[in-house]
């Protein structure tokens, strides 16, 4: 199915990726959203389980392997063009990540890539709700 203009929702996944109290955040190589700091992640391949796609698409952005944990949040993501027609819409599952030894490297769909407290999200611009679903994912890790 086409990501933009698809003729349904598109499946994406997440992951708060955390290590010692930091969250991974990667700067987007693509469009939606290029440029802009965010969670890494991406979308849901046929017949690919959620925690799969998302260990998969951590590895591919960042060369990290994670322990996948619980869900932190799920939402949607709709954006219009300019006569109102749907070019992206996605749903999204975020989930907690615990992060192996190793550091990140930006891979695939990453310009960039930065460990941050919560504290230093609002630094890098990260938009609103995903800085909000950052702090929960921390809250949630313990860290």
């Amino acid at each position: 199915m086409a990501r933009e203009y698809p003729s349904g929702p598109v499946v994406g996944v997440g992951g708060v990726v955390v290590r010692d109290g930091r969250a991974l955040i990667v700067r987007r190589a693509h469009e939606p959203r290029k440029g802009e700091w965010s969670l890494p992640g991406g979308v849901v391949e046929l017949g690919e389980h959620l925690t799969d796609a998302v260990r998969r698409e951590i590895l591919e952005e960042t060369g990290l392997s994670v322990e996948v944990g619980p869900i932190v949040e799920t939402f949607d993501r709709v954006h219009h063009d300019a006569d109102g027609r749907v070019r992206f819409h996605f749903v999204i599952v975020d989930f907690l990540c615990r992060a192996a030894a190793g550091e990140p490297v930006a891979g695939t769909d990453a310009d960039d890539l930065a460990w941050v407290t919560a504290g230093e999200l609002d630094t890098y611009g990260v938009n609103p709700h995903a800085a909000a679903v950052i702090r929960k994912g921390l809250g949630v890790s313990g860290s």
